[in-house]
């Protein structure tokens, strides 16, 4: 038993927590090369480091390289439903990483948890949603001048965070890891695709090949999940309330339509939007029988489940991740995952190689704040571009991938006007 501070379901899951860990591992050549760099320099040396993040195999690697280049770190769940607890037991037992993180915790252990990870004192956060940092400027505002940055993972938090700035609320800068190009247009469209129809499938077993495939946005993570559902045989249709968007998905070869209309006719309706109640109560009531519900964004608060609740006459739970709401006409609607994100609670999340590029974001973004973050400005700011480059030049070169480069002509032409017809 760890002598760590700490607060997981089991210890004796350690083991077997290592073993993915490991197996994801093989698959983060960008980390692994950057564990080595940071064994080398220690870059991070007498750094406190809360986060506040989905428990995952890719999260630990990540946890790993951070502890490998001289920080303190604690870790939190960023969602209920997220852990892996087998990953937090190995966590405190094989790493040594005070972590507070048990699957299906309550609202109350969940604030209680992060809490904790605000007591640490930290001087760099790391955020996946951005509720570490919004409990720590409403309710431990007495640590902000300890804090040099932060980092924030998901679009659903640098949304928070940027309204956070615009009220001038922010009183530390963060850095927007979505917004880097290595992360949001692989992470969020490939990984989120791929794991979100993972989740459905392992949640459900039903076949999508002929089915009605509702996404509700058509941000990158939308793409990815509209995507994934047509390579699947799907008929697809994309709900938008942004034109430049419902016009790409159109011409990506969408239907697009309002919601209203394809609830009626959606064997699957998926949110992916970041914003509250999308899918709502006058979605429910013209649902077709059987209809699966579920979400892909970041907070349950997207499908108005009060709403579906008040509706239902009862409810049943056919399966794991499914509750079946029944309402006065005898329709059935199915959600998945009690609202949460899909890929996380009803699957594994995203694979490990598009996160072998979004943490190796988090890293550098974390030793570039721990280094210059006291002469940034309190607002939220982009990865640095030469990190992008970095990253995407190692893992095309992991990829065994070689690119050409612009000869010195090239170069003089594209930084000159002069030259025309």
């Amino acid at each position: 038993m760890s002598k760590l501070i700490c607060d997981i379901k089991d210890h004796s899951l350690a083991d077997v927590g290592r073993n993915r860990i490991d197996w994801a591992w093989t698959e983060m050549p960008v980390l692994r090369a950057l564990h080595d760099q940071f064994i080398r320099e220690q870059p991070l040396t007498g750094a406190r480091i809360s986060g506040c993040l989905h428990i995952t195999t890719e999260t630990a690697n990540l946890a790993r390289i951070l502890k490998a280049g001289g920080a303190e770190l604690l870790l939190c769940a960023s969602n209920p439903l997220s852990t892996q607890d087998d990953v937090a037991a190995a966590l405190v037992e094989h790493y040594q990483i005070p972590t507070f993180a048990v699957r299906g915790e309550n609202d109350a252990r969940y604030y209680h948890h992060i809490a904790v990870a605000l007591e640490h004192h930290p001087q760099l956060t790391m955020d996946d949603g951005a509720d570490l940092v919004s409990e720590l400027h409403k309710n431990r505002s007495d640590l902000l001048s300890e804090l040099i940055g932060g980092t924030e993972e998901t679009t659903t938090g640098v949304i928070r965070l940027r309204a956070m700035a615009a009220d001038n609320a922010l009183a530390f800068p963060v850095i927007a890891v979505n917004d880097a190009m290595t992360k949001h247009l692989f992470d969020n469209r490939y990984g989120t695709g791929q794991s979100t129809l993972d989740g459905i499938i392992r949640a459900t077993n039903i076949l999508l090949a002929g089915k009605t495939f509702t996404v509700v946005g058509y941000g990158w993570c939308g793409r990815g999940i509209a995507m994934r559902a047509k390579g699947h045989g799907a008929q697809v249709v994309v709900i938008e309330v942004n034109p430049l968007k419902a016009l790409e998905a159109a011409m990506d070869g969408f239907q697009v339509m309002p919601l209203l209309e394809a609830a009626a006719c959606s064997d699957f309706i998926v949110s992916a939007t970041g914003d509250k109640h999308v899918i709502d109560h006058s979605h429910f009531q013209v649902m077709k029988d059987g209809c699966v519900i579920a979400n892909s964004g970041h907070f349950n608060v997207e499908i108005n489940i009060p709403a579906l609740q008040g509706l239902a006459k009862k409810t049943s739970r056919p399966r794991q991740f499914i509750e079946e709401y029944q309402l006065e006409d005898g329709r059935r609607i199915r959600l998945l995952a009690e609202g949460r994100l899909v890929n996380l609670a009803a699957a594994e999340g995203h694979p490990a190689t598009v996160m072998d590029m979004s943490f190796a974001n988090q890293a550098l973004s974390i030793v570039y704040l721990w280094n210059h973050g006291k002469n940034l400005q309190n607002k939220v700011h982009s990865v640095p571009e030469n990190i992008d480059n970095k990253i995407a030049t190692m893992k095309l070169a992991a990829m065994g991938i070689s690119i050409d480069t612009l000869t010195e002509e090239q170069q003089a032409y594209l930084t000159s006007w002069k030259e025309g017809t």
